[in-house]
Order: C-alpha cells, then structure tokens, then sequence
C-alpha cells in the first residue's frame, strides 16, 4: 500500500456541526489513499470531543488549553503540535469552515504545488467569491489610500499588502512542501504569530515562490465560510452586528452546499 502524499492539518474548537461537515466531506471527496487527516482539539470541552473520538480514520490531538492565550495563538500553536508527527512529502492546513466540493479538489492544490521545483506553497489570501464591481471598487479604495498616504509622507499604515502587512498563505488553505519547512526549522506560529505569516515570509526571503491561487478558481473546489468559528461562538467577538450578519452568510453557505444532506449521512463517520 503506498504512503499518503499530505497530511492535512485541521484545528478544532467548539464547533460541532460545522466539524463534522468540514470532515465528512473530506471524507466524501478525498482519497483516502493519497492523504491522512489530523485533527486538533483546542480544549473544546463540549460534545465535539466524543464525536471526534468517534472517528477512527483521523489522528485526533488534543490539546490542553494555555492561560492567557488567544484565539490566534491557540489556533497557530494547535497547527505546529501537528506539524512535529507529519511524516508526508506535503502538508495542508485548512479550518473546520473550509469546505470541499469536488472530488479532484487535492489533486489540484497538488498539481500546482507540483509545477515547479522553487513553489514551497501553494493556497489563498482570501478565498471568497464577489461580484467583480466590488472587486474593483476595493482595488480603487486601495489605491486612493495609498496615493493619499504618500501624498502626506505617511509610511505608517494598516493597508494590506503594504509593508508589515504583507499579504500570505493563510491557513484556510495552505499547502506546502514539508522537505522546506524541515530545512529551515519552521512553524506556523513562530512563537506566537498570525498562522503561517512569519513561515510565508521565510521562504520567499530564501528565494521560493508561494502562489497565491485566484480565489475564482479555488472556489470551484472548495469554500471557506469566513470567520465561522468566531460568529459560532459569539463571546470571541466583541461586535453583536457582525455575529448577526455572519449568521445570514453562514446560512446561505451551507444551504448551497446541501449541509443538511451531509450531517443526516452519518456512514461518512466511518
């Protein structure tokens, strides 16, 4: 029997229904042959750990909570502790709101991690699907920001993709080559980092490729239901109006994706 190719890495936290969507259709679209699935407990606490348990085709890691810790560092943290058992050429990172649709959906991150030898990884920056006026509305505020910025000698801003807020790899789907990550002794959290910057930055610097997939075209195989984790669980936000609309947007996620289907057929489970 041949080895897995990837190990895809998958950080959990209170989010029961939504978990067990993310890994059945994992379960329904991935070769179980060409990759193994990790999941990390993040100290839930609640019913999604007995489910978890309950999967015998997962490698389940739990893990305990730190005080004082945030969100961020707990979900970048979870991702390294899977990282030190990865044994296959390639690892992904993905979130329990990262969501497949199609059956040749890993065989496409992997064919174009695969394109070069200098690509150390392959994902998304943002994987969401907009109209393109709202696109381009964005990318003209962008723009009249920045003008208006060096306009007045201003160097200091929060402008994405400008300096310190340099866009990478976010671990809602990241795919790299675990040969590189080995070589130069990196992780996702780099202490206590935003999952996957500072390991982004480190390999472009050591002259790699990291390739940003246009989310129009990672859309057609998979979705990412933005911050679901947060607006599940309302008291990791401060910001009542943004759960509220998050809700709306979850709702209509999972009602394209037939959800309801996915969580009645429990033999996905096994």
């Amino acid at each position: 029997m041949s080895q897995p190719l990837v190990t895809i890495l998958v950080p959990h936290y209170k989010t029961l229904d939504l978990t067990k969507l993310c890994l059945r259709l994992l379960r329904k679209y991935t070769d179980s042959g060409k990759a193994q699935v990790m999941v990390i407990d993040n100290d839930s606490q609640d019913d999604s750990l007995p489910y978890l348990r309950s999967l015998s085709w997962i490698t389940l890691i739990e893990r305990q909570a730190v005080s004082g810790e945030t969100p961020v560092m707990a979900h970048s943290r979870a991702l390294d502790l899977a990282l030190e058992q990865v044994t296959t050429p390639y690892v992904l990172s993905i979130h329990t709101d990262t969501l497949v649709k199609r059956s040749d959906w890993l065989e496409f991150l992997l064919s174009e991690i695969k394109k070069r030898p200098t690509i150390a990884g392959v994902g998304s920056w943002k994987l969401e699907e907009k109209p393109l006026y709202k696109r381009l509305i964005k990318q003209i505020e962008r723009y009249a920001q920045l003008g208006y910025y060096q306009l007045i000698g201003r160097k200091q801003h929060a402008i994405q993709g400008v300096g310190d807020n340099y866009y990478y790899l976010r671990s809602h789907c990241a795919l790299y080559r675990m040969d590189l990550l080995k070589k130069f002794g990196l992780s996702f959290s780099a202490g206590d980092k935003v999952a996957g910057k500072t390991m982004h930055k480190s390999l472009v610097d050591a002259g790699y490729e990291m390739i940003f997939l246009p989310s129009e075209t990672l859309i057609r195989y998979l979705d990412h239901v933005n911050h679901a984790t947060v607006v599940l669980n309302p008291h990791l936000s401060s910001r009542q109006k943004s759960v509220d609309k998050g809700l709306r947007r979850i709702e209509k996620s999972l009602a394209r994706l037939g959800a309801e289907t996915i969580l009645q057929d429990a033999s996905l489970d096994r």
